[in-house]
């Protein structure tokens, strides 16, 4: 079986997140695999690292590749990408996902479309994710 090299990566920085939500490993790590499983992935595993004094960073590997956050809650920052090979599942959706659960108060994205021969980025369209 042959498989595609096609793949899409979405990073996002949110400024103006609630220090308490971008300081807690745990809560993100929920979060993440929520994200995860709205958009279809399969989950792997989960990492997480609480930092002090204070700072989070959670990894999950997917199947289809990986979704991550690294905070800095003393300037109400995190870095968030998601990228995912194939086209069953649309990384734009956990990145919608975990923008609609922090809100933030600004954010800045980038999709890159991967896999093809050069990459080309595009502006992504940010929508309200359904929160279940």
């Amino acid at each position: 079986m042959e498989y595609s090299t096609f793949g899409r990566h979405v990073a996002v920085d949110t400024w103006g997140v609630d220090f308490e939500v971008l300081n807690n490993a745990e809560l993100l790590q929920a979060h993440l695999v929520e994200a995860a499983e709205s958009c279809g992935a399969t989950v792997l595993s989960v990492q997480s690292k609480q930092f002090e004094p204070q700072g989070a960073t959670v990894l999950v590997m997917l199947s289809e590749s990986h979704l991550s956050i690294h905070t800095y809650p003393e300037r109400g920052f995190a870095a968030i990408d998601c990228y995912t090979c194939g086209e069953t599942v649309d990384p734009q959706l956990a990145i919608d996902y975990l923008v609609s659960v922090l809100k933030p108060e600004r954010t800045y994205a980038k999709k890159l479309i991967r896999g093809l021969g050069e990459m080309t980025v595009e502006s992504p369209t940010m929508t309200q994710a359904e929160l279940v």
